[in-house]
């Protein structure tokens, strides 16, 4: 490799890219690699030959999917650039995406603010206290408006919003920005990719002027010694502010405000300056921590340092029709070559790394080693899934895993033929291998493949996947509900097993209690019972039997939630009784508690946040309460009112049609997951007789 790209670690930044959908946020990360001389011409979403949205399905509907790594040369310094999905649908990318990262660039559309993503990655971010900047973009379009939109900033993300430059113009006359450290005008050209630097404007002049007074006070306060140097009247020169500058963002005191256009290429290099002056290199960053596998109490630490024992993390797993089998890594510490082994602490196997990539997109570039501080892929690791540690065998460490939302929504797959079942079964094995918000479980009793995910918009393109990459077409059921069972009250039952067909019998007793629990709880499994009266033996094979007969459902077929069964007891024969016995008998226990103690549907609800013009407010909110819909909140955003709201997801299919119906097409939405709630009885029942009609629940 040339000695360009071996940029020391402390001229190393690893970036995100985040926005809400339709924020520009692919066509600057296509500026980007324009001006770095990644490429050398921008790709456009509306023509389709962008570079980083490089799926069929990602250029034919204009929206990012999945997330692409890439790197990236400025000033010196390597950017290993991560362009994330904006969609709703697709959180599972940046989830893990966010956790990989040193800093992050969040971009807000000049025109809709801050919108329901944007608020989702910044509260993804505050967990792993990333150090941000914020890049306002289409201040050229329509309708924008920066200080209205740096007012949701500082009201709805963080009130440490600190503008670094104000745009010279809006909409249509915007043609650069006032960089308020320099005190200059950066203007472009129509048509040039540089500016010419000029006086700041005499209109602006006192704006900037205390904008600038304002950022600089900012920066002091930061710092004990500027601050005494303010007092005493003297001020700090450039150097020494942007050093105090890049030390308040990196420990979160600061979030910088930058703006542009990207798609005019306005401010684009600007917001490369910024991310190699003020972003962190990784040795910027505290030691990565973990804990060695099996005692969670010992926590380890690993610096970023080449030198350091190996520490890697898989963060996305891709089949990749050339190669196979790709692990996505970021490596935290030590070094690897090619052809050396690595450790997986869940799996607790060493696996050899036979090929190292550098991606750019879907393209690779075969290097022979990896270090701290570089996003590779590795060919080799079969047993690594989202979320896993890769280690030095000799210093096993297990970092913490990722957290991802649970899939709402299914749809059943049939295959076009019987000869193509067994393929569509390890298509669609292979997808969630890849997708850790995508799940599939085979119905015995109907013979269905269920496909399970984050909205409409992720199952639509899953099927089109499974068309497109692995050749085969599926019909899918319009898309259901993933709903949840609970109880309601605490109730104790037993549960009977007893078969005698000559020979040994069988025969098993447990003696179950279940009781409510919170929302989100899950379910939990206790034994109470005796030792002395209930061998041990058996309390493992009962709470198998428990939780597979919860998993499966038992009013409506659908999994039970948020319940606590607790074994009590029960009785077994010194000749009759064995494991499976009481396997059986706690499943007949767990259904038959379930049905006596009150039982309930949990439906998904969700967050809906609608942006329509004003004059159909009234007919929108009006459609929302007959869906079942409450109305949070109104913002006036101009002409636009912003409504945040909460719906059952059931009251949400075709949903889109709708609301471009009552919007004369001018209304969007979108809607994320919130929380599982009760199902008015009436409407459960129905959909309870339904599943029982459809065959999806049986005496199992």
């Amino acid at each position: 490799m040339s000695k360009k790209k071996e940029a020391p670690i402390s001229k190393v930044r690893i970036i995100g890219i985040f926005a809400h959908v339709d924020a520009g946020k692919t066509t600057t990360s296509e500026a980007i690699l324009y001006y770095t001389g990644r490429i050398h011409r921008a790709g456009n979403i509306d023509t389709g030959n962008t570079q980083l949205d490089w799926m069929e399905q990602e250029r034919a509907r204009g929206i990012t999917i999945t997330s692409a790594a890439t790197a990236c040369h400025w000033r010196g310094h390597r950017i290993n650039l991560i362009d994330t999905p904006g969609h709703i649908d697709f959180t599972a990318e940046v989830v893990r995406s966010i956790r990989v990262i040193d800093g992050a660039v969040m971009l807000l559309c000049g025109v809709g603010g801050v919108e329901p993503q944007t608020e989702a990655v910044w509260m993804h971010a505050n967990r792993e206290n990333l150090p941000r900047i914020l890049f306002v973009n289409k201040l050229d379009r329509l309708g924008a408006d920066f200080q209205r939109v740096l007012g949701e900033i500082r009201e709805r993300l963080t009130p440490k919003a600190l503008p670094l430059q104000l745009p010279i113009g809006i909409e249509d006359s915007f043609r650069g920005v006032v960089d308020l450290l320099t005190q200059q005008a950066l203007i472009w050209p129509a048509g040039a990719d540089d500016p010419t630097i000029e006086p700041v404007p005499a209109a602006m002049a006192a704006e900037v002027a205390a904008a600038r007074e304002a950022l600089r006070d900012t920066i002091c306060e930061s710092d004990d010694a500027l601050l005494e140097q303010c007092l005493e009247g003297v001020d700090p020169d450039l150097e020494t502010l942007k050093a105090a500058l890049r030390q308040a963002i990196i420990s979160g005191n600061v979030v910088p405000v930058l703006c542009g256009a990207s798609r005019n290429h306005i401010a684009v290099q600007p917001l490369l300056d910024a991310i190699v002056d003020y972003l962190p290199a990784p040795v910027d960053m505290p030691p990565i921590l973990g804990v060695l596998p099996g005692d969670a109490e010992e926590v380890i630490e690993r610096p970023d340092d080449p030198a350091a024992p190996l520490c890697a993390a898989a963060f996305k797993i891709v089949t990749d029709p050339h190669v196979g089998h790709l692990t996505w890594v970021r490596v935290f510490s030590g070094h690897l070559e090619a052809g050396n082994a690595v450790y997986n602490p869940r799996a607790d196997v060493e696996e050899r790394v036979s090929r190292i990539y550098r991606m750019h997109a879907n393209e690779r570039e075969q290097v022979d080693h990896m270090a701290a501080s570089d996003v590779v892929a590795l060919v080799g690791i079969k047993s690594a899934i989202t979320g896993d540690t890769l280690c030095d065998p000799d210093h096993p460490i297990v970092l913490e895993t990722f957290a991802f939302p649970t899939p709402v929504i299914g749809v059943a797959l049939s295959p076009g033929s019987e000869d193509e079942r067994d393929k569509l079964r390890q298509a669609v094995r292979r997808l969630c291998d890849e997708d850790p918000t995508l799940t599939s479980h085979f119905d015995v009793e109907t013979g269905e493949l269920v496909l399970s995910g984050m909205g409409e918009l992720h199952l639509e393109v899953i099927v089109e996947r499974l068309r497109i990459e692995f050749g085969v077409t599926a019909a899918s059921s319009p898309p259901q509900v993933s709903y949840r069972e609970t109880v309601r009250e605490v109730t104790e039952v037993s549960g009977t097993y007893r078969k005698q067909s000559g020979g040994h019998g069988h025969f098993a007793v447990v003696d179950l209690r279940i009781a409510p629990l919170q929302p989100g709880e899950g379910v939990v499994f206790e034994s109470e019972a005796p030792p002395a009266e209930f061998p041990t033996d058996f309390v493992r094979p009962t709470k198998v039997g428990v939780l597979d007969a919860l998993e499966k459902g038992v009013i409506a077929g659908y999994p039970v939630t948020d319940v606590q069964v607790t074994l009590l007891g029960g009785k077994f024969h010194e000749v009759d009784s064995a494991a499976m016995d009481f396997e059986i008998a706690g499943s007949m226990g767990a259904r038959a508690a379930v049905r006596d103690a009150h039982p309930a549907l949990l439906e998904p609800i969700m967050t809906v946040d609608l942006n329509v013009p004003e004059e159909y407010l009234g007919a929108v909110v009006g459609d929302l309460g007959r869906r079942r819909g409450t109305v949070q909140a109104v913002r006036v955003r101009g002409t636009t009112r912003n409504v945040v709201g909460e719906v059952p997801l059931a009251e949400t299919f075709g949903y889109a049609t709708d609301l471009r119906s009552l919007t004369q097409g001018r209304g969007t939405f979108t809607l994320e997951f919130d929380r599982y709630d009760l199902v008015p009885d009436s409407l459960a029942e129905a959909v309870i007789k339904q599943r029982v009609a459809d065959g999806k629940v049986g005496q199992r």
